[in-house]
């Protein structure tokens, strides 16, 4: 996606342009009437696409050859290495070169990587190795190949810029060697940078083109039979390049086809069916809906997915969450499982905002089960999630069944819930008396959870791969803390950078100043080792830091790769740990209205994206941030 149009600082000015690659074999025309389909013989028009394709599908880079050029949306390099077929794997997106976390990356997608350079095939996968500073995004993290796609964008990914990585986990790969020799061995040019723009002049010529789209809109009137009437557009396109998407089914001898598109879509509907020439398109915000829906229709998964991960930057924009479930049940209706996932974790992050907002009495009860089943979920404890749920279940309780409810109350992690408040449950819960078997098998599971020692808890079913044991994210008094860079500090946090220690200065004079590592924002955090009831005076001490400096690093012995960094430094190192692991998560709220991200740990650090390494996974202007820092024990 690269960013483009007009400048502007709204949002609604922005412009965003898909540039992907056409897939080897791929050719093109197109037109939007059908005066021309006579004015050029269809077997030249094919004879000229068919050459220009026989240079670009199966090519070699000469490089003495090559032109300089923009790079394409889902181009791949190798970075680093003396070696043209061994290197630090980078791939283009929105306008920048960015770089692969090396998390999960194996040869399926070392193959896809070589393949797509022209080599023939990997040799190897290169992890931890160090091919020089790397700079820009971290584009690609937890990607998972079969190993036949054609592109390393094809793949499937999280989404762009979603990582917890650091560069020192770039992923590299060495690809196998091209014949050496020129005896024998074929080379190809590859000058397809332009055939985009060449299929795009064929798609607007109109010349030679073979196969009419007929595409009608409702127009708002009835007639007299009561149907709709329809206002008829006709474009005029090429087999050649529709027999590619079978929606059209132009390679089973039709010459026409007649489909239905919504109003507010007709004037986006020639840009869409120019994409299936190009494969670039502009999107703004006011095309983005009608596009994805369109791909949608006519199965473009590469489109609706990546016009999906757009919408990440609008969803913090409506404070009433009624865009983002209007735009949770589009996905769903649409089978988009990326933008589907999108929602799902923003409304997890800002599940408190959301319980408060005025969609919440109807929130969808599909949406709310997903809700239910993520570890991602923000809340202050599992039983403010649980009154919550009961609060909702109540008012809904005529539209629910008995098993929809016990399904959703299932969902509740009743072994999280603090153990004083289990003892309250049969008194003050409003749903215990209509579901008391549900509660007191769950209430049961809780104690033993309390007052059994783990390995106990492990001859019990189910405790290692059970959700029930394992915390969300809890950002109560108990489990968290929060640090506001620009908020006024208190006298503790407001020491000047350097403090007197009474030695002589510079001029023999007394009193001057050692710097301060306390300068940079930092606070104590005390929390029990385990949630569990067994270890409530088994008290542990957090140190929290907001590392602005090297400075402030090299004063704890550290030596950070960005600014700022978050630190969040177990105190009592002595004291035994043995059986718990913490999952700790650095939550970053933007301007005090919404988590704009959550990423985990590596070691004591968490950076923030200022050095372009990560992305956020959504937008935040000014990178305002409150960091809250949250604890996660969980049973190893």
């Amino acid at each position: 996606m690269k960013l483009g149009g007009e400048g502007g600082s709204s949002r609604l000015q922005r412009q965003y342009i898909f540039n992907v690659p056409p897939l080897a074999g791929e050719y093109s025309g197109g037109s939007e009437v059908a005066k021309n389909m006579d004015v050029f013989p269809q077997n030249l028009l094919v004879a000229f696409v068919l050459s220009l394709l026989y240079v670009s599908g199966r090519a070699y880079r000469l490089d003495i050859l090559k032109r300089n050029s923009e790079p394409n949306e889902g181009n791949v390099r190798l970075s680093g290495s003396e070696s043209p077929s061994e290197g630090r794997v980078e791939i283009y997106h929105d306008g920048k070169w960015g770089t692969v976390c090396d998390d999960d990356w194996d040869m399926a997608e070392a193959q896809v990587v070589c393949r797509q350079l022209n080599f023939p095939g990997a040799k190897s996968v290169v992890i931890g190795k160090d091919y020089g500073k790397a700079s820009g995004p971290i584009w690609l993290d937890e990607i998972a190949c079969t190993g036949k796609e054609k592109q390393l964008v094809s793949c499937q990914f999280s989404g762009w810029g979603k990582t917890d990585c650091t560069h020192k986990e770039d992923a590299g790969v060495i690809c196998e060697s091209r014949n050496a020799t020129l005896s024998g061995s074929t080379h190809s040019l590859d000058h397809s940078i332009g055939l985009s723009g060449d299929l795009g002049q064929i798609f607007d010529s109109g010349t030679a083109c073979d196969f009419l789209i007929a595409f009608q809109t409702p127009n708002g009137n009835k007639k007299d039979d009561g149907t709709e009437e329809m206002i008829e557009t006709t474009i005029c396109a090429h087999k050649a390049i529709l027999m590619l998407y079978p929606y059209f089914s132009a390679s089973a001898g039709a010459n026409n086809i007649t489909v239905t598109v919504s109003r507010p879509c007709q004037s986006y509907f020639t840009s869409f069916i120019r994409y299936l020439y190009t494969r670039k398109t502009e999107i703004t915000y006011s095309s983005a809906m009608c596009l994805h829906q369109l791909a949608s229709e006519f199965g473009i998964n590469q489109l609706m997915e990546d016009i999906g991960r757009l919408f990440s930057n609008i969803l913090p924009d409506d404070a009433s969450f009624h865009s983002q479930v209007s735009l949770y049940k589009y996905a769903v209706e649409s089978k988009d499982l990326v933008l589907e996932e999108n929602c799902v974790q923003y409304l997890a992050w800002n599940f408190q905002n959301l319980t408060s907002s005025p969609v919440w009495p109807d929130l969808p009860v599909e949406l709310l089960r997903s809700l239910l089943t993520r570890s991602d979920l923000v809340v202050a404890d599992e039983y403010f999630l649980l009154q919550t749920l009961e609060d909702w279940i109540t008012n809904n309780g005529s539209s629910l069944s008995s098993e929809k409810q016990t399904d959703l109350l299932r969902l509740v992690r009743f072994p999280m819930i603090p153990a004083e408040k289990l003892y309250e449950l049969e008194t003050k819960s409003l749903l215990f008396s209509a579901h008391r078997d549900l509660y007191r098998d769950s209430v049961l599971k809780a104690y033993q959870f309390n007052v059994l020692l783990y390995s106990n808890l492990t001859q019990l079913k189910f405790v290692k791969e059970n959700n029930d044991y394992k915390p969300r994210i809890y950002t109560g008094e108990t489990w968290s803390i929060s640090i506001n860079p620009l908020a006024k500090s208190s006298s503790s946090q407001s020491r000047n950078r350097y403090e007197n220690y009474g030695y002589r200065d510079s001029y023999g004079r007394y009193g001057g100043y050692y710097p301060n590592p306390t300068a940079s924002p930092n606070k104590q955090l005390r929390t029990p080792l385990h949630n569990s009831l067994l270890f409530k005076n088994n008290m542990i001490t957090w140190e929290t830091n907001i590392l602005k400096t090297q400075n402030d690093c090299s004063w704890r012995g550290l030596r950070c790769e960005s600014f700022p960094a978050a630190r969040l430094a177990l105190q009592n190192q002595y004291q035994s740990t043995s059986g718990v692991l913490f999952r700790n998560r650095l939550l970053l709220t933007c301007q005090s209205k919404y988590v704009c991200q959550i990423q985990g740990f590596k070691g004591d650090l968490a950076y923030v994206n200022t050095n372009d390494t990560q992305v956020l996974a959504y937008p935040c202007p000014d990178d305002k941030y409150t960091y809250t820092f949250v604890v996660r024990p969980e049973y190893v």
